[in-house]
């Protein structure tokens, strides 16, 4: 009972600011913004949310962005663990690729929106290339670091017993870095929702950045903020999961041990 007191405690402490926040752009946009195209009181915003739901078009929208960054980040996610893996377990590999990747690395993946538009022309491909190149950094680094700290003792053990490289990678060296690793995916989650939304609204006629634009297109302030507020909770719902998967896999490999 004191531990659910103690729940509801942190939660309400946590939901206070957010509220209050609402309440004075509430106020402010019923005041002093109440002639502005350009603000819309969250209550407005709400009904436009309701309205988006009821007619369909906030599932087909959010539906399409979530394809496209998962798609995108599942890519991404192993190629960038595939090329980690071998960079860490091999420093003649590190040294040829290190200058690729840190030319590569620091390349915006905005900037490759026009080059994916001639590659795939408008749609989830070239959306769901950028959403890969953006996560495959993440993982590549993280990958490759949490394999540099693989004990060298078990790596020595997978070598006396002469394990081709595949099962080398599956069974010593995924299972001591796959905790590690999920640090990337919480970051490669938040990063691939980033991406997507952008490249709808810079390019991309789909999803919920391009729903976005058009509401701020048509002057309608009131469903612009809904679709904001909306992104924003697909973020946080989607990095809850992520840390509760992580926090699900520790507590297995714990039990495990």
């Amino acid at each position: 009972m004191a531990e659910k007191r103690a729940r509801v405690r942190r939660a309400a402490q946590a939901a206070a600011l957010p509220l209050a926040v609402l309440a004075g752009l509430e106020w402010f946009a019923r005041t002093a913004g109440r002639h502005s195209d350009a603000l819309a009181p969250p209550s407005a915003a709400a009904q436009a949310l309701g309205r988006a739901l009821t007619d369909g078009s906030l599932w087909q929208a959010t539906a399409f962005t979530l394809g496209s960054a998962g798609l995108g980040l599942l890519i991404g996610m192993l190629g960038g663990f595939a090329l980690g893996t071998l960079l860490g377990l091999s420093r003649r590999a590190e040294s040829m690729a290190f200058l690729s990747v840190e030319l590569l690395r620091p390349v915006p993946s905005v900037a490759l929106i026009p080059i994916a538009m001639l590659v795939f022309g408008f749609g989830m491909s070239m959306e769901v290339s950028v959403v890969a190149f953006a996560t495959f950094w993440p993982m590549l680094i993280m990958a490759q670091a949490a394999v540099r700290l693989v004990e060298p003792r078990l790596l020595e053990v997978a070598a006396a017993l002469q394990l081709d490289p595949l099962a080398r990678v599956r069974k010593i060296v995924l299972p001591a870095v796959l905790p590690r690793l999920f640090v990337a995916l919480r970051l490669g989650v938040a990063v691939a929702l980033v991406v997507a939304v952008t490249v709808e609204i810079a390019a991309n006629p789909s999803g919920m950045g391009y729903a976005l634009m058009i509401a701020q297109q048509s002057l309608d302030p009131a469903l612009m903020m809904a679709w904001l507020a909306w992104i924003g909770l697909v973020g946080f719902g989607l990095n809850a999961l992520a840390e509760r998967a992580q926090r699900a896999l520790a507590r297995r490999m714990g039990e495990g041990r």
